[in-house]
């Protein structure tokens, strides 16, 4: 089963005079609730994956308050709900993963920027920006400058976010303007508390339908002639609205300091780890109080000119810290301050990185050169050492591990369905040479690392068979593209396989078909099979009879399509090979059908816990080496690269090299032994199956075996 969040949903429903404590972007769910959201949407991706995950398993509880709770098929629909808030006065949120997901939004973004809302309308995106980081180096920052979004980027505390969601929908409502809201991944995941408020059932809602149509107006629709009337808008009345309300409600935030003549701008998601560089240099404690005077932006676009002059003026020197390229924000204070005639030496990326991740090591690098500047009176000597010793730890570090620490990369689950489609393909490669492979976003892509290396390019969410749209055209060899279920249904159907037809395109398409969208957290889609089917295919880790997307693709026009269980190795070769070299002209689809392994035994874990407990025979496969067989060579672990799957030194002491050996992780996949068996190994993988609580003929057949194995051993 998938997780449950019981205990989340829980403190959604505390009140006036309660207590929350939890995550960060749970608080934002809880927020949103208090501040009387009509309908929610999104597109599911980490770090802000959580907020709609909790709010669809709380549809009980969302139909009393009137809360709609949609979980969209793309981030481009999730942003289409906002129009709601366009021509009725009712407040909406959506969220989903950036800067991929804004990529994907932007054009129901700009339509959407331009007529402005009547109800208030926050995107709550998650700035996945960083090491952590899962998607490409970008800011949302460019498209809330690029389509006149104002975009906060609220101080990691749980009152501090709870506060800004909440003002948010005011700013918004008072501006006529959608609101971004980035949140990076610790933020997200900060834990903490805050005194929650009774939640706000919304006056228009499901439970209080709204009797007639709205109005039309032309003036309403971002179409010519009325958008030319919105850009003036945008900038003539809303963009002041905003900065009045942003400095009426105190959003920003000015922390004290001793030293007066010098300050320090930054971004409010930035505020904790620049306390901790601040108290790493001797110039904050651990509470957070500061010797440097600080502007914390929790709103980064739009700034009030007149807040930064009166922060700088009478100050020698400014530092801004500002995470991510282009410098937007630094460049955006500068014209300010030449506009006010504000004279004040302003650094920012002359002494950060301009991209990458400020942690707070990086940070104290700046302050300490800022310091050494500017900070005549302040000893740079503590925190210069400081530096020397976090550089001198990594030397040492390095000198006894004999390099740096070994890379790490993320990879397929235990017994996942994908690794056993990327072994056939390998052994594919052995008859047909190296294929040019179009990879996609989505659990797959591991496929990329070790020991498999397949990917050519990754372009996008279900656009790899786009993106080998040119390729086919002057390679020899066809081709092949590989999309998830989850990809398939956000964006690859239209932009990989209605291209394809158009143009009659011959390429070979793989869909991973594991029933959910696995790689932000397994949540359904449209053909993810109901319960009775995923018991019924139980026997081979298969979804036998869902056909949600071969009947769709049938409809579409497709002519060859072939349906394959994963775990079956030569089958799976035999059916891409089938595909590479058919003489049919046309797109080929390879259905590559297994249901994700994680999702799986969430199911059965409970299910085989249960059983255990009443006494109840339950057994579990799992399979093992005979290191008597195995040759040694290990081609087995280069083909299917399990976790599972592993050396260890032989008992046979006239035997030095190691040999093949699968750990106690081992769900039972058969991956190991299918190929083994697909690309002619030695035979020395056998089935296990341990049974606890075993019945009478159990241990009857027990009793067999072991005398007649008995009988066939030497003495």
């Amino acid at each position: 089963m998938e997780r449950s969040f019981h205990r989340e949903i829980e403190a959604l429903k505390l009140g006036q005079g309660d207590t929350f404590h939890g995550e960060g972007i749970l608080a934002v769910t809880k927020a949103l609730l208090q501040s009387g959201v009509t309908y929610v949407g999104g597109y599911q991706g980490s770090p802000i994956t959580h907020l709609l995950d909790v709010m669809v398993q709380a549809r009980d509880y969302m139909d009393e308050l009137g809360v709609h709770v949609e979980a969209c098929t793309n981030e481009s629909s999730a942003a289409a709900m906002l129009a709601a808030s366009i021509m009725y006065p009712v407040r909406g949120a959506v969220t989903w993963k950036s800067v991929v997901g804004t990529n994907v939004a932007s054009d129901a973004l700009s339509n959407l920027a331009s007529p402005g809302v009547m109800g208030g309308a926050l995107i709550v995106v998650g700035e996945d920006y960083g090491e952590g980081a899962s998607v490409i180096q970008e800011r949302t920052h460019a498209f809330a400058m690029k389509s006149a979004l104002w975009l906060m980027d609220p101080r990691p505390n749980l009152p501090t976010i709870v506060r800004m969601v909440e003002k948010s929908f005011e700013l918004s409502e008072a501006s006529n303007t959608p609101v971004m809201m980035e949140l990076r991944i610790r933020a997200c995941h900060v834990r903490g508390s805050f005194d929650t408020k009774d939640n706000i059932a919304p006056a228009i809602s499901t439970r209080q339908l709204q009797m007639q149509a709205a109005n039309f107006s032309y003036d309403r629709l971002s179409h010519p002639p009325a958008t030319f009337r919105h850009e003036k808008l945008k900038y003539e009345v809303r963009l002041p609205a905003a900065r009045r309300y942003i400095v009426d409600s105190g959003l920003n935030e000015h922390l004290p300091g001793r030293h007066e003549d010098v300050g320090i701008i930054v971004q409010g998601g930035l505020t904790n780890t620049a306390l901790r560089a601040l108290q790493l240099a001797g110039l904050a404690d651990g509470e957070g109080h500061t010797d440097v005077p600080m502007l914390v932006l929790n709103v980064v676009y739009p700034l009030v000119p007149e807040q930064i002059a009166d922060f700088c003026r009478n100050k020698r020197a400014v530092l801004v810290m500002e995470e991510g390229q282009p410098d937007f924000i630094e460049q955006e204070i500068n014209a300010h301050l030449r506009r006010a005639k504000v004279d004040t030496a302003l650094h920012g990326k002359d002494l950060l990185p301009m991209g990458g991740e400020y942690t707070a090591e990086v940070l104290l690098k700046g302050i300490e050169a800022f310091m050494a500047e500017h900070l005549e009176t302040v000893d740079v000597q503590p925190a210069r050492a400081l530096s020397t010793e976090v550089a001198q730890l990594r030397a040492q570090a390095s000198e006894a591990l004999g390099g740096g620490v070994p890379q790490r990369p993320p990879n397929f689950c235990v017994g996942c369905p994908e690794r056993p489609v990327f072994a056939a393909l390998k052994l594919v490669e052995r008859d047909t040479g190296k294929l040019h492979i179009s990879t996609d976003i989505g659990c797959h892509s591991f496929a990329t690392f070790e020991p498999f290396s397949f990917g050519n390019s990754i372009l996008g969410y279900g656009m790899s068979m786009a993106s080998s749209a040119a390729v086919k055209n002057f390679s020899a060899q066809r081709p092949v593209a590989i999309m998830g279920d989850g990809g398939f249904w956000h964006n690859g159907l239209l932009s990989g396989v209605s291209s394809a037809l158009l143009n009659q395109g011959d390429g070979v398409l793989v869909i991973m078909k594991n029933g959910y969208t696995s790689a932000t957290g397994t949540q359904e889609t449209i053909s993810t099979p109901e319960q009775e089917a995923k018991q019924l295919a139980e026997g081979n880790s298969a979804t036998a009879t869902e056909t949600t997307i071969e009947d769709t693709l049938k409809g579409m026009g497709v002519k060859w399509i072939r349906t394959v269980h994963n775990y079956r190795v030569a089958r799976v070769r035999d059916t891409l090979k089938e595909a590479i070299r058919s003489p049919f002209k046309g797109l080929k689809v390879v259905i590559a059908e297994g249901e994700c392994q994680l999702e799986r035994q969430r199911r059965l874990k409970p299910i085989r816990a249960r059983r255990l407990k009443e006494g109840l025979r339950s057994v579990r496969v799992r399979y093992g080496v005979d290191e008597d067989t195995c040759t040694g060579d290990h081609s087995c672990i280069r083909l299917s690269g399990c976790p599972t799957l592993t050396v260890k030194a032989s008992s046979d002491p006239l035997r030095r090299e190691p040999v093949a050996h699968v750990t106690n992780g081992c769900v039972g996949c058969g991956l190991c032994g299918e190929v083994a068996d697909a690309a002619v190994l030695c035979p020395s993988f056998h089935q296990i199956e341990v049974i606890s609580n075993p019945g009478w003929w159990d241990r009857v057949s027990d009793r067999l075996n072991r005398f007649f194995i008995g009988l066939l051993q030497p003495a």
